[in-house]
């Protein structure tokens, strides 16, 4: 669990900033659920989706994102951990393969997050922001993500990155506006399945 606990270059919840506001969230919290749904429910609905809004700077760092209040999916997903693994919850990255416009290609990643809670075990959370058409929630232990998986060549991968992917801090650090970032969205390619 020592790496779903580490604070590293994106996922930096040592920088003073990200600690205290941290420790602001857990404050009179009693429990690694509600401080995580704390967390949660704070990134969700407090940091607003670079893409919803067409806000920039991009971010990437947890602190940038907290310094900005702004952030992708993945940008958001790395504060969220960070606030986590700042309370001592540990943290994870996950990613969905989603098609960009719900109509096949061109498709790309999104960014969420699992927690590993006491009573639940590894839990997936998406504080990618609520709008409509899209509630995600913290229900512990039923999963309610802001998308589902809709056609074959759309994916949840199973794992569980104490890192985000190469692809995805790439493009987050090589774009310098929001609409950069959508025209280059971090994509894999599926495996075809042995018959």
């Amino acid at each position: 669990m020592e790496r779903f606990l580490a604070s590293t270059r994106i996922i930096d919840w040592r920088m003073p900033r990200v600690l205290e506001q941290a420790r602001s969230l857990a404050k009179g919290c009693e429990g690694d659920e509600v401080v995580a749904k704390a967390c949660f429910d704070w990134v969700r609905d407090e940091v607003r989706h670079s893409w919803d809004y067409r806000q920039n700077p991009v971010t990437c760092k947890a602190s940038e994102v907290l310094a900005q209040r702004t952030g992708y999916c993945y940008a958001k997903s790395h504060l969220l951990a960070a606030l986590l693994r700042a309370n001592g919850i540990p943290a994870g990255l996950c990613y969905q393969r989603l098609s960009v416009n719900d109509d096949g290609a061109p498709y790309c990643l999104h960014g969420l997050n699992a927690v590993y809670l006491q009573e639940h075990g590894w839990y997936r959370i998406d504080a990618r922001g609520n709008k409509p058409g899209i509630d995600a929630q913290f229900i512990p232990p039923h999963e309610c993500l802001a998308f589902v998986i809709n056609e074959k060549q759309e994916a949840d991968f199973p794992e569980i990155w104490a890192e985000p992917s190469l692809s995805v801090v790439e493009v987050l650090e090589g774009c310098a506006t929001v609409q950069a970032v959508h025209e280059n969205l971090p994509d894999v390619a599926l495996v075809p399945k042995l018959p």
